[in-house]
């Protein structure tokens, strides 16, 4: 018996135990029996296919795929929406797909724009401006922003905000502020990119046992946790690996 037709016969198998497990319309059964290849393609393309795409991976999957096809929609649709209605959310969101695309100029300029009026203060506004001055090479304007915001929005809290803060002070030449920022971090950071940084600095200074304990704590962490902690801190993980390697 060829292999081609015992698979069709297991595919239609399969897609009928789905029908009746899953309440489809029992006429898929016929169509799947009778038409055994555009049967199943067309119950797998109309039925199952789409409880795929709903689920996280699906969504990942889909978001993937329309990236790489249409790499620049969601940026078109954030200058579409500024054109019709000039609002702060409209240029917040331009702004935000700006930084996606690695276009910080353009993105700065968005960001100070909304920072007048009633979001002269706004924290994800100013940290958003923030970051992408620190992008540009601007870290004395990138601390000053991060004070300002700490300043006026004292119950902020955004360990992102928090890591560019300590990493501008480095640029600037502050070891000990930013050994005090990295050492705070590590405490609560949910991942291991403080960790690295710091241990980096410290490399680069002179301190390689310190460095070193740093980077064999981040694989010590890795090793204990569970598996989607590793690949979402892939990147850091294995270049803490390297490092201990060279």
């Amino acid at each position: 018996m060829p292999l081609v037709f015992i698979i069709s016969l297991i595919v239609q198998a399969a897609f009928v135990i789905h029908v009746l497990k899953t309440g489809r319309n029992q006429r898929w059964i016929w169509i799947v029996m009778m038409l055994p290849g555009a049967g199943s393609l067309a119950y797998f393309v109309m039925e199952v296919l789409p409880d795929l795409m709903a689920g996280p991976g699906g969504r990942h999957a889909r978001k993937t795929a329309t990236s790489i096809l249409n790499p620049n929609r969601d940026l078109n649709a954030a200058n579409r929406d500024l054109e019709v209605a000039d609002t702060v959310q409209n240029n917040q969101r331009l702004a935000d797909e700006f930084v996606e695309k690695g276009r910080f100029g353009e993105a700065s300029e968005l960001y100070q724009k909304c920072l007048t009026g009633l979001n002269k203060h706004n924290p994800e506004l100013m940290f958003g401006y923030a970051a992408c001055q620190f992008e540009l090479g601007n870290h004395d304007v990138t601390r000053t922003t991060l004070d300002t915001l700490i300043a006026e929005n004292p119950d902020y809290k955004n360990q992102d905000a928090h890591l560019l803060y300590a990493r501008s002070l480095e640029q600037q030449g502050d070891i000990v502020g930013a050994s005090s920022e990295y050492d705070t971090l590590i405490g609560y950071y949910t991942g291991p990119e403080p960790a690295y940084r710091y241990a980096m600095m410290l490399k680069s200074n002179g301190n390689a046992g310190r460095a070193n304990d740093l980077l064999q704590g981040i694989l010590d962490k890795a090793r204990l946790s569970p598996d989607h902690y590793t690949k979402l801190h892939k990147k850091w993980i294995n270049l803490a690996k390297q490092e201990l390697r060279s």
